[in-house]
């Protein structure tokens, strides 16, 4: 097979869209006859710096070169997050790339997320000295872990929320309320849902020590900045969405109060349970979610919001509707995935059903043994098998917990048992050191109330 010029091939295709390029299967290829060396330096708040090498063929490879370095950048802003992108290297590739992160330009929705949570312009810059080239300053932090004392766990989504009193480590009381804060244009719905939230927990304990919020969202510290939970609430208000979770521990009592990203907090639940590090989780429902938890078993503060990271180079692959950008991991690793699928699979579903109807009746049919529907997540874990290759150039992985309703039932056994096919008949060495696996009975305990609940570190007693 052949695409801009770069011929690659490999054995295990999924079965309903063979015409799947897997970036990872290309970038190796690629990679074999490049010799031109650029670096990527991927700026943050509070001087966190994360720096990347790669390379590029010859002048006669201008499409190829295009395509890599812009997927390759466009991979590191949305797992690792930034305001900067700094290029050394091939700058007449580089240039072309600036040009696309432009107001009109193909990649505008990047450069407008990455302002709203970061509120300050974004930029591309082209770098000619070596001297001025950023220097790697990882910021990593331990979090979570924290089990002693009386503490809130709560988890933010976007159809319900979920709040725990954890004493020592065992939930005590837990409750999940039905709420449509995405349609809500006064903020003191969400404040008050957060504050009842809180409350009823603290009801049902002697005392409040500490609080933990698992949210959907990017954060910087506590303050949401893109949160869909907040989507109809005007932009005059953003002050008080980002104040909001303080504002409503305050309502508690003087606590000390953490929020991170659901799938940080995910992949913490993980870290608890397996008792190790290096473990990223992949939630597929809505959408794709991800976190990861370093070998030392510190957050890296990176975006992991994998939902807008490039794993298909088809040009006519599936687009996103909210970014417009094609083959991102949102279109294979949620109900999006299963749902275009269905066609492909002679299943068909009626428009009268909504996004998550038609996901249970797939998996209906699955559960009844329907060889199309299992077919659907037997093409995912293909999908999923060469996109875990791509994530561990960027994640040293040791376990990957796949979690979302997309993994429940028989499809989830299906999608894992056909990812580790392929990995180990395609990847031998990453399948000898990553377990990809779903959430065995241990992690569920766990839970995410009980790791959000473990956020945040107790004062010292004076």
């Amino acid at each position: 097979m052949n695409y801009l010029g770069i011929n690659y091939d490999y054995k295990n295709k999924p079965s309903l869209e063979p015409e799947f390029i897997p970036f990872q299967v290309w970038a190796d290829a690629f990679l074999k006859g490049a010799d031109r060396p650029f670096r990527v330096a991927v700026e943050r708040d509070h001087g966190s710096v994360s720096v990347f090498s790669s390379c590029l063929r010859g002048e006669e490879f201008a499409e190829a070169n295009y395509r890599y370095m812009e997927r390759y950048v466009k991979f590191l802003l949305w797992s690792v997050g930034g305001l900067r992108v700094t290029i050394l290297g091939c700058p007449e590739t580089a240039r072309k790339l600036q040009d696309a992160y432009t107001i009109g330009g193909l990649r505008e929705f990047d450069i407008h997320f990455m302002e709203d949570v970061f509120d300050r312009p974004f930029e591309i810059v082209i770098c000619e000295n070596e001297a001025e080239f950023p220097a790697a300053n990882e910021q990593p932090k331990a979090v979570g872990g924290h089990l002693e004392g009386c503490r809130i766990g709560f988890d933010a989504g976007g159809s319900d929320r979920k709040v725990s009193a954890v004493i020592d480590g065992k939930t005590v009381y837990s409750e999940e309320v039905v709420w449509f804060p995405k349609q809500s244009e006064d903020l003191s719905y969400q404040f008050n849902g957060i504050v009842e939230a809180f409350r009823t927990a603290a009801s049902k304990m002697p005392r409040v020590d500490a609080i933990g919020v698992s949210s959907a969202g990017t954060f910087v510290g506590n303050e949401p900045r893109v949160c869909s939970l907040f989507i109809k609430i005007p932009r005059s208000e953003k002050k008080l969405v980002h104040s909001i979770y303080d504002r409503a521990a305050k309502e508690i009592g003087d606590v000390p109060i953490v929020v991170i990203n659901d799938g940080d907090v995910t992949a913490l639940a993980g870290s608890m349970s397996l008792d190790s590090g290096a473990v990223m989780g992949i939630a597929m429902g809505t959408s794709e979610a991800g976190g990861y938890v370093t070998r030392d078993r510190k957050i890296l503060g990176w975006f992991n919001e994998l939902a807008f990271a490039p794993v298909d180079l088809q040009d006519r692959a599936e687009q996103d509707e909210w970014s417009t950008d094609r083959g991102v991991g949102c279109k294979y690793f949620s109900q999006d995935a299963v749902i275009r699928l269905a066609p492909r699979a002679g299943i068909a579903l009626s428009d009268k059903l909504s996004l998550a109807e038609k996901l249970k009746e797939v998996q209906k049919l699955a559960e009844a043994g329907h060889p199309g529907a299992l077919e659907i997540f037997k093409s995912i874990g293909v999908y999923f098998a060469h996109t875990v290759a791509l994530y561990s150039n960027y994640y040293d992985l040791k376990y990957l917990l796949v979690m979302g309703r997309v993994a429940s039932g028989i499809g989830g056994d299906v999608l894992i048992a056909e990812c580790n096919r392929v990995l180990r008949e395609e990847y031998p060495e990453l399948a000898a050191k990553v377990t990809v696996m779903l959430p065995d009975e241990k992690a569920r305990r766990v839970g995410q109330s009980i790791a959000a609940a473990s956020l945040p570190a107790l004062p010292e007693k004076k």
